[in-house]
């Protein structure tokens, strides 16, 4: 065994026995032959979870990352025009659920943001193409992300403040699958609850009003189609939003009726803590609809919200927002995926129910989101 499959052996605590680790040490070893690679990834996409040092292991054995960044950029020239087929797809997913290992765990954390390695999933962010392959590429490369901010590390926000993450983040916002907008606004969430990000987006009224928007557009939507597990992080972005100052001056104008008229109160009504975020948000903007005890929504008052039109033209009214805050300092966390891969060849022709399940999952570390959910291939997922 060699050192490294001894190291791993270690960590776990030989539960699945050394033939396991070496094993997992054969197909680590495979991903650097094109011609086994494919199975490797399959294999190795299966073992994630089994395997709490896989991370390291890919990390430090020769050729590994160049052969799963070699498979994220083969998928380029499939972006633009759209030819993405599910075989590709299913590929290309099972590299970036091992990029996701490296992004959850802390001995390669620190060394996968240095090599920019986040970066090469953008291009896969920045497509509306809403064809299965290209929806399960998208939200398997929010599910990398998502693992990096989950862990509230202030390198981790340094990071993706200085990249184009949150532009990405607001356009799958407002025009994702209902599981993209989750992971997405999960991912604003953690932004804003980092004190440099939020200052960050409060800075200007540009990227203030940028936010507003979209929420503004995910809260009107979800009035006619409603979903708890996304609700709860647009109502978590806005309470956040409304610990800034000048943000909160601005709420005042913009906030959402439905906010405040009681539209979602059913929706919520067995979620105390979500109601809880509601009223805080409703007491810092000063709305005229009083927070009652226990975390229940008045579903009675109103508000002098502007009855101008949704969105931009509303925020609009509060244009005179205060000067920016002075620089943000350089000081700048979804889930790791749990559902096991399903059985079956890694050749399928047709988007696999492991894929949708390595896809599925990255919502299933979301803070009560999603935690229910049963997936049974794809388009069939279920609550259980």
């Amino acid at each position: 065994m060699n050192p490294m499959a001894q190291s791993v052996s270690s960590a776990s605590g030989n539960v699945s026995g050394n033939s396991d680790i070496e094993g997992v040490c054969k197909w680590v070893a495979a991903l650097t032959n094109v011609e086994t690679r494919e199975s490797a990834l399959f294999e190795l996409c299966k073992r994630r979870e089994s395997v709490p040092e896989l991370a390291p292991l890919l990390w430090n054995s020769c050729g590994c990352i160049a052969a799963l960044l070699q498979e994220i950029c083969a998928i380029y020239p499939y972006i633009n025009p759209p030819s993405l087929d599910a075989h590709q797809s299913n590929r290309v997913c099972n590299a970036l659920a091992l990029l996701q290992c490296l992004a959850s765990h802390p001995e390669t954390r620190s060394d996968f943001l240095k090599a920019n390695i986040p970066l090469y999933l953008y291009t896969f962010l920045n497509t509306n193409n809403r064809t299965r392959p290209f929806e399960y590429l998208r939200l398997t490369s929010l599910g990398v992300i998502g693992a990096l901010v989950k862990t509230d590390e202030p390198e981790v926000i340094t990071f993706l403040l200085g990249s184009e993450i949150i532009p990405l983040c607001l356009v799958i916002m407002e025009s994702g699958s209902e599981l993209s907008k989750t992971v997405a606004t999960f991912i604003m969430q953690k932004l804003l609850l980092d004190d440099v990000g939020l200052a960050y987006i409060c800075q200007t009224y540009e990227r203030f009003a940028h936010v507003a928007t979209v929420l503004d557009k995910m809260v009107i939507h979800l009035a006619r189609e409603q979903s708890l597990r996304l609700l709860k992080h647009v109502i978590r972005c806005y309470q956040r939003l409304s610990d800034d100052s000048r943000a909160r001056d601005a709420l005042r104008t913009c906030l959402p009726q439905q906010l405040v008229d009681g539209t979602f109160s059913n929706l919520l009504e067995n979620d105390m803590a979500t109601k809880r975020w509601l009223n805080q948000l409703l007491r810092q903007v000063a709305t005229r609809a009083p927070a009652l005890p226990g975390g229940n929504v008045n579903t009675a008052s109103s508000t002098n919200t502007s009855e101008a039109a949704p969105g931009s033209a509303r925020i609009g009214l509060q244009s005179t927002m205060p000067p920016a805050v002075s620089s943000v300092s350089a000081n700048e966390s979804l889930p790791a995926s749990s559902t096991a891969a399903s059985s079956g060849s890694a050749t399928n022709t047709s988007v696999s129910s492991h894929t949708y399940s390595t896809a599925l999952s990255q919502t299933a570390g979301l803070e009560g989101a999603s935690s229910n959910t049963v997936s049974n291939g794809p388009g069939n997922s279920s609550q259980a």
